[in-house]
């Protein structure tokens, strides 16, 4: 039975006690996010708002449902009041169905009908919104990142390399890094490998351990094969940096960055890694604040479930420390995924906000998947399990942490609706938006400086010349010493000689300097022609 069809109970019966207590674990002092209304005994209480403290959205969250249950919907009801609160909101746009924060939404009867429910006073209203786009495919202001800032835990994820690989590959980072060999894009990361493996470069790793020819091999053929889906243009300069987020407009919102995915939904492994080099870096700039009264930025982590897909031990160990400390320095994360087991539990542990949208029980797997949801959360009058089942779509099971830090209530909540435009904005709308960015300059052109490529080719090049220059010298010094020989042997061979008599005129002739010459020629002629019938390269003279 759905939460919002329960039988009613008479007026100011036990169930009514209940709702009110409900309610008052929603009734915040300070500033706060209105996320709905409560449902419970079969009606919607527009006088009981389902409410979140915005000094706690640094204590991270999860929104998880079905497909269709309105998730994305939830997302853009946050953003905006946290826009309008003045925090920074970054949303991945996966469908292509976000942009439409940046425009007023759309008045109508189905708006004005959520609207009376929940007690909402609705007001068409547009965002300040950035677009971007990784690598510069599809709209948007492109977003890259070097290699280099990439590392080898979530460059190994993109090309799906095995533990073996990847500390490989991170012992190849070391030495681009001691070297201080930069590497910007991939042909770099190519460069260093394919050197490492030479000859010359063999001797580099002794000391540090080594690289075998197999698995240097391997990571090659991962890079060739990620850049010929389209994946080389992600990684370069100028290198996007990760403050940009943190903007607010000029007259004090929160800046929304939504990074359009939909030109590679094919790339899930690409995108989804990309997301946690933006959260990383951040991690890595910013300094420590402690709790504030508003975070600095929320960043809703969409399609979170493909994050850890084939996640490698090191790569959940580096998740997890980072959403575990991030906190601290004023960020709070928001994981979007269909069901809590889609998230490992030392992360979900630390997600303190729940939105749970509907859930579907159709298979076995399912109904595992919604038995595992309901002990999740905490104890509650609520069949669990049955309202799940019947949540309709905009309304979710709702659970977030008091001002002082202590879970509230599980609350059935009918979810106010957004007050920006629920769809895309039109596509020349979006261009005109990026173009017009002031960011536009900064990010739109690539850039291909002096790197880890260009360095070791000159480089080999050099080595090549040098090598060719000495076998030259050695080959002239060989050359002088067999001529100082023969010279040497014929002086001797001179003094040696007993006097001769006077020469025929024939014997004369024949030793002219000019009859030797003469059979010099022909003998080198005869010479050549043979030697180089022999090697296919003759062409003989007509």
């Amino acid at each position: 039975m759905n939460a919002s069809e329960q039988p009613p109970a008479a007026p100011g019966g036990p169930a009514a006690g209940i709702a009110a207590e409900i309610a008052a674990g929603y009734a915040f002092e300070g500033a706060a996010l209105d996320l709905g209304a409560l449902l419970w005994d079969g009606a919607c209480h527009p006088d009981a708002p389902i409410r979140i403290p915005l000094p706690v959205l640094n204590r991270h969250g999860l929104v998880a449902g079905a497909t269709g249950t309105g998730k994305t919907k939830t997302l853009q009801l946050i953003a905006e009041q946290l826009s309008a609160h003045g925090v920074p909101v970054f949303l991945a746009d996966i469908k292509g169905d976000v942009s439409g924060v940046s425009a007023p939404g759309e008045d109508g009867e189905k708006v004005r009908e959520r609207a009376a429910q929940v007690g909402q006073e609705w007001r068409a209203t547009g965002f300040p919104c950035e677009f971007y786009g990784l690598g510069g495919t599809g709209p948007g202001i492109p977003v890259r990142a070097t290699v280099t800032s990439f590392g080898p835990v979530l460059l190994s994820k993109v090309l799906q390399l095995n533990q073996t690989q990847e500390q490989s590959l991170g012992l190849i980072f070391h030495y681009a890094d001691s070297k201080g060999l930069e590497l910007v894009d991939l042909k770099d990361l190519r460069a260093v490998v394919a050197f490492l493996v030479s000859d010359t470069g063999k001797a580099e790793l002794k000391g540090i351990g080594g690289l075998s020819t197999v698995t240097a091999g391997v990571i090659l053929r991962a890079i060739t094969a990620f850049e010929q889906q389209g994946a080389g243009g992600f990684f370069g300069e100028p290198e996007f940096d990760t403050s940009e987020l943190l903007r607010t407009a000029a007259d004090g919102r929160g800046i929304v960055s939504v990074l359009e995915l939909p030109a590679v939904q094919d790339k899930p492994q690409l995108f989804s890694t990309f997301l946690m080099w933006m959260l990383a870096d951040l991690f890595h700039d910013l300094p420590e604040v402690g709790d504030l009264e508003k975070p600095k930025l929320v960043f809703f982590f969409d399609e979170a479930h493909l994050l850890f897909n084939g996640a490698s031990k090191a790569f959940l160990q580096s998740i997890t420390q980072t959403v575990r400390l991030i906190r601290s320095k004023g960020v709070g994360v928001f994981f979007v995924t269909q069901t809590p087991k889609d998230v490992p539990s030392d992360v979900l542990a630390q997600l303190g906000n729940r939105v749970q949208h509907a859930l579907r029980a159709f298979t076995p797997d399912d109904a595992k998947a919604l038995k595992a949801t309901v002990r999740t959360f905490p104890n509650s009058p609520y069949d669990l399990e049955e309202v799940l089942t019947g949540l309709g779509t905009g309304e979710a099971v709702i659970t977030v942490l008091s001002e002082q830090g202590a879970p509230t209530p599980v609350a059935a909540t009918r979810l106010r609706a957004p007050e920006s435009l629920m769809g895309p904005i039109d596509a020349a709308a979006l261009d005109a938006a990026v173009k017009g960015s002031l960011l536009h300059g900064r990010y739109a052109e690539a850039v291909d400086r002096e790197s880890a490529y260009e360095r070791l080719t000159a480089e080999q090049q050099a080595a090549e010349a040098a090598a060719l220059e000495a076998a030259a010298a050695k080959e002239a010094e060989k050359q002088a010493e067999k001529e100082a020989k023969e010279a040497e042997k014929a002086r001797k061979q001179e003094g040696a000689r007993a006097p001769k008599p006077e020469p025929s005129l024939a014997d004369q002739v024949v030793g002219s300097g000019i009859f030797k010459s003469l059979a010099r020629s022909i003998g080198t002629q005869l010479g050549r022609e043979i030697s180089r019938s022999v090697f296919g390269t003759a062409r003989r003279k007509r």
